[in-house]
């Protein structure tokens, strides 16, 4: 129901400034490292595979095609940002709105802020540095620190992801009482991605942010596999004080395997009665074309706000979130 004062935006006048000198900063990082910034479209033919991503899309009635077309918001920026990469083999960032179909809540609106960047001739391990160098800028935090995926399991709940039976993790899982939605799909993984969530995420990052890195193949289908363990991917994700701040990759430049991995993904949508996502034949594309040796990440700008002045709530860093959209 509309009331009288909910045109008004929930963040203050001092937020917006605020977010305004946070882009600065973010630019002049940029900027001094020769990294270019772009800016690629919101709408795409296609979306991520991913199983535990959801979009949104739209039907556009005008296309030259002769019939109507399914467009998708962008959850990530990521596949054009690719395409740009694979054309001009130039290292480059962006600034922009991503949509991901999830529920609003302390650290998550529908339509959030992402900031996204790749850096040719880096590997993961050289992108953390990175990262860790641009959290001194915009946190003012004087170090990080990092974990394996398998360490973090090890030290917080004595089971090992990568070599334990399924049947270890779901006594462990069940001995947890985590409370699922009977659609919610639950396997291996599904398993161990809510273990990590409701019994590891809270107690890591807490004092410096945190890069858990080495996860499992399966849950890295965009990053290349480990050249030392191949039951691991080159991917990190980056967790602070009870928020997921970035998630990275050494990046995938096969693009057989690349489509390999999209197709498994939609076995297992099919499996848990998930709709099929069209794969970006665009992206795939450019990946034979020849993506020059990368590192990537994705990092959420409002959660970034949030940390650096003390918001408890992401509402209070965006102008109108999807309530008073």
């Amino acid at each position: 129901m509309t009331t009288q004062t909910d045109w008004q935006p929930t963040a203050s006048l001092q937020a917006l400034r605020q977010r305004a000198q946070l882009y600065n900063e973010i630019r002049q990082f940029f900027a001094a490292r020769d990294v270019l910034e772009v800016d690629t479209p919101s709408l795409s033919h296609s979306t991520v595979t991913d199983v535990f991503i959801e979009g949104f899309s739209t039907t556009f009635e005008h296309g030259d095609r002769g019939h109507n077309e399914t467009l998708y918001l962008q959850t990530s920026p990521e596949f054009a940002l690719k395409r740009l990469l694979a054309c001009y083999q130039t290292s480059v960032f962006q600034m922009s709105k991503a949509f991901r179909h999830e529920g609003f809540g302390r650290w998550h609106n529908p339509e959030f802020t992402m900031l996204e960047w790749y850096r040719v001739g880096l590997d993961h391990h050289g992108l953390m540095d990175e990262i860790s160098e641009l959290l001194a800028v915009v946190l003012e935090v004087e170090k990080t620190e990092r974990m394996t995926y398998q360490q973090a399991f090890i030290q917080y709940l004595d089971i090992d992801p990568l070599a334990d039976t399924t049947q270890r993790i779901a006594e462990v899982f069940n001995q947890c009482e985590i409370n699922l939605s009977d659609e919610y799909p639950i396997d291996h993984d599904g398993m161990l991605q809510l273990l990590f969530s409701y019994q590891i995420e809270p107690k890591i990052g807490q004092h410096w942010p945190c890069f858990i890195y080495d996860y499992p193949a399966s849950q890295s289908s965009l990053a290349k596999l480990n050249a030392n363990d191949p039951r691991v991917a080159d991917r990190f994700e980056l967790y602070y004080k009870g928020a997921e701040l970035a998630n990275g990759f050494n990046e995938l430049q096969n693009a057989d395997e690349q489509r390999k991995r999209f197709e498994h993904d939609n076995r297992l949508r099919r499996t848990f009665r998930f709709t099929e996502k069209p794969v970006d034949e665009r992206f795939l594309a450019a990946l034979q074309a020849g993506l020059p040796a990368c590192a990537g990440v994705a990092m959420g700008i409002d959660r970034i706000l949030m940390l650096r002045h003390g918001y408890t709530h992401i509402e209070q860093v965006i102008a109108f979130p999807v309530e008073r959209a």
